[in-house]
């Protein structure tokens, strides 16, 4: 009776590891199925656009996985013909899921003006992940117009700034001062202005004193700029402040821009104990070399 529970147990046990190698030989099986196709798909951006099409049209239709049908937009975004174009834009409008924002996507690395200017209608009508999408095919496609004429017509404070941003990463600096002239000066704006390099706009608000907080964000969003231009500005702004705020902010701006050159300049040229001491700080903050000839000089009683 034991050699026949033991024999009974053996075979189940074969049945089990049988059937766990015919589930990975499957899993296996798929895979290279699946791999075969994408291979596929990718040899047919060499073929003629008209034969290619079809096809993949085909495979966006049938029973495919979503990894194979994202590879099929990518191709069909690379094919340059209304027809494709329309399709990926359809897919845009009407697809479900994680392919609807691939497809949008690939309308910004197609480029093909009249399938971007489509997204316009896609944004106003999506959720927050479509309107996201939408706002990177334009970053992708270096449509910084569409861009700004959502900054401008945005309807709330998050949908502006989230395109301001977009505007700051794109480089964008001339749509970005119209927004300025249109909506006023935001932190966001401050930001991007930064982001994208705006030196005059930036100079401009830190030296205008009506609005503190503005200028204190502008002068530091300078350090993020650097360049000898505006080590020279933060120089100058410092030195011609009466206000412990600006001049801390200049400070930062210096150490941000990593212009320790002009903080030394600063301490030298003090006469105030309590400034060089502030100003020892933020060179030692910096890792500056010159913190440590300066503590040398110090402690010897040569300052």
């Amino acid at each position: 009776m034991q050699v026949c529970t033991k024999l009974i147990f053996s075979l189940l046990v074969l049945m089990l590891v049988s059937t766990s190698f015919a589930q990975s030989d499957d899993a296996s099986s798929a895979d290279e199925s699946e791999q075969l196709k994408i291979a596929a798909l990718e040899a047919l951006m060499s073929s003629p656009p008209d034969r290619a099409l079809p096809l993949v049209t085909k495979v966006l239709a049938g029973d495919h996985s979503d990894e194979v049908k994202t590879r099929a937009l990518f191709v069909l975004s690379q094919i340059d013909l209304p027809e494709a174009q329309n399709v990926l834009l359809e897919t845009a409008r009407n697809g479900s899921g994680d392919l609807r924002l691939e497809a949008i996507r690939m309308v910004g690395i197609g480029g093909n003006e009249e399938a971007l200017a489509g997204l316009t209608a896609i944004y106003a009508g999506g959720d927050s992940d479509v309107k996201e999408s939408v706002l990177h095919a334009y970053l992708i496609a270096d449509d910084s117009n569409s861009v700004y004429e959502i900054a401008a017509n945005a309807t709330n404070d998050e949908e502006f700034e989230t395109a301001v941003g977009i505007l700051g990463v794109m480089g964008a600096s001339e749509e970005l001062r119209k927004l300025r002239d249109r909506e006023g000066v935001s932190e966001s704006l401050i930001h991007a202005y930064a982001m994208s390099g705006d030196f005059e706009s930036l100079q401009a608000l830190a030296t205008d004193a009506s609005n503190p907080e503005r200028q204190m964000q502008a002068i530091q969003g300078l350090g993020i700029v650097g360049g000898d231009e505006v080590n020279a500005a933060l120089l100058e702004i410092y030195r011609g402040s009466d206000s412990a705020d600006v001049k801390d902010a200049a400070l930062h701006g210096m150490m941000v821009a990593d212009y320790d050159d002009g903080v030394l300049e600063l301490f030298r040229a003090s006469q105030d104990a309590g400034e060089k001491r502030e100003l020892l700080r933020m060179l030692v903050m910096m890792d500056s070399d010159a913190a440590l000839e300066i503590i040398d000089e110090t402690l010897s009683g040569n300052q």
